[in-house]
């Protein structure tokens, strides 16, 4: 069986060290990098399917590496930092972050997030084959091409922004509780973490927002989650 590949990101050597030989146990297959430049440069020969970012290094830091990378790929990434500060996490969220752990952190809760980020990939592939396409007003998501367009203008979405702009689009007219929308793009261990949600709310409405489409798409239900208004 093909073994997932993986990208490790980090400046301290024995970090790089001991999450490889913990990865390769279970069986992945793991790249090491020291520096963000080297692993950008390997990013197309390689084709990793998830990456693990340090933010704190030298000369091109975590968040750099981060704004580059989606320029081309939403490849999932895992933000790895010493830094506790809440406002790094909310950015390396907005930046296109999938998940963010604090070192020093237990191997069993970053493998836990790896595996449940790349079972959340896995079943993006799985949902490929779909043909059917919603509309509601003058929104419409193409499900077989993971596509948004707002009237006649595309609507550009992360893979995290779009699953949950779609899951929003699937159920108009319901209000989908804060645990329902973590539980189903985030996984179950993310049921509690508001945090995710609303920054992700947060830049799909900038999205919408720099469209300049007219009207009010997703609506707050304070304290219980988020709805898309029907028309």
């Amino acid at each position: 069986m093909r073994k997932c590949k993986v990208f490790i990101i980090d400046d301290e050597p024995k970090i790089l060290r001991f999450i490889s030989a913990n990865l390769k146990s279970l069986g992945y297959e793991a790249y090491i990098f020291q520096n963000g430049t080297d692993a950008l440069a390997n990013f197309d020969v390689l084709d990793p399917e998830l990456i693990l970012l340090d933010i704190m290094m030298p000369e091109l830091d975590g968040l750099e590496v981060l704004k580059r990378l989606r320029t081309f790929s939403n490849v999932p990434v895992i933000i790895l930092t010493a830094r506790g500060d809440s406002t790094d996490k909310v950015r390396g969220l907005n930046m296109g972050a999938d998940d963010y752990l604090t070192k020093p952190f237990a191997l069993d809760e970053l493998f836990a997030r790896v595996q449940a980020v790349l079972r959340r990939s896995a079943n993006r592939e799985a949902n490929n084959h779909v043909t059917s396409e919603i509309r509601n007003g003058e929104v419409t998501v193409n499900l077989a091409q993971r596509r948004i367009w707002l009237g006649n203008r595309e609507m550009k979405l992360t893979e995290t922004e779009y699953k949950l702009f779609s899951l929003l689009m699937v159920n108009a007219g319901k209000v989908m509780t804060h645990e329902q929308l973590l539980s189903d793009i985030w996984g179950s261990e993310y049921r509690d973490d508001v945090d995710y949600l609303r920054v992700a709310i947060a830049r799909i409405r900038q999205k919408i927002k720099n469209a300049e489409f007219e009207g009010k798409i997703i609506v707050t239900y304070p304290g219980v989650g988020y709805m898309i208004a029907t028309e």
